[in-house]
């Protein structure tokens, strides 16, 4: 059965793999390690990244209901990390405890600012902590990348995160030019997903789900609930999955222009 990250866990996790990156951080051997998988930062610029993240969205989850960016908010993403090591990791810890302050402050229901457009979640200081924890956890593991072999996204971070990554960057009511079709996702910790893609456009479903037909998928994708965060952040290639049915229908997908 499905049951979505509680919200205190959510915190729990956003602290959690908070404290991962900066342990790579502290052990890097240099901050201007280039980073692989995010090839236009170093290790420098993932940390700036992360923390300018974290305070622009304390400022949108503390200011609330909004039609834009609060300027506040907008404001936290100009001001630069500083680069003294030391310094680094005191003001990554403190963009963290500005983030968990803000959302323990919030109602987890109550409607703030996410910039995300039409998705299947809600714009709730809730779904900012969903985020954040993603966030935080592939960028962890970029930053591990970087410094040597990187670790799967812990279990309980990667299921939810498969879920959270197809309901918003996934979802989209633009139609899909090709014959209806869709593509089911089995993590083997025992969760999956349907992604369904027509002329209403595109969107997601948990399985097993009443009235949805097993035999529908086009192209089934299994693996680790881990590898599949990873795939859908293009951290790793589709032959890291095992794939079944017709995969010319994830090249369809990858070429399609919203997809793009």
């Amino acid at each position: 059965m499905h049951k979505s990250l509680a919200f205190p866990d959510l915190l729990r996790l956003i602290d959690e793999r908070a404290t991962a990156f900066r342990a790579v951080i502290a052990s890097a051997p240099s901050l201007d390690v280039q980073v692989p998988t995010c090839p236009e930062w170093t290790l420098f610029d993932l940390a700036q990244h992360l923390g300018q993240g974290r305070r622009f969205r304390a400022a949108t989850v503390a200011a609330g209901p909004a039609d834009a960016a609060p300027a506040e908010a907008v404001a936290q993403r100009a001001v630069p990390a500083p680069r003294e090591r030391d310094e680094l990791l005191a003001w990554l810890a403190l963009t963290t405890q500005e983030l968990l302050d803000a959302l323990q402050a919030s109602d987890p229901d109550g409607a703030c600012w996410t910039g995300w457009g039409a998705t299947q979640l809600t714009d709730t200081c809730g779904s900012v902590a969903r985020h954040q924890v993603q966030e935080i956890a592939v960028h962890t593991y970029d930053a591990q990348a970087a410094v040597g072999t990187p670790q799967p996204l812990p279990s309980e971070v990667a299921l939810d995160g498969v879920e959270e990554n197809l309901f918003i960057t996934c979802y989209t009511t633009v139609p899909w030019p090709h014959k209806p079709t869709a593509f089911d996702l089995h993590a083997t910790e025992g969760r999956s997903w349907r992604h369904t893609v027509d002329g209403d456009g595109a969107r997601t479903t948990r399985l097993p789900a009443a009235g949805e037909d097993p035999d529908a998928a086009g192209v089934s994708l299994r693996g680790t609930a881990s590898d599949l965060v990873l795939f859908l952040y293009e951290r790793i290639p589709v032959d890291s999955l095992e794939v079944d049915g017709d995969a010319g229908l994830l090249e369809l997908l990858r070429t399609w222009e919203w997809w793009l």
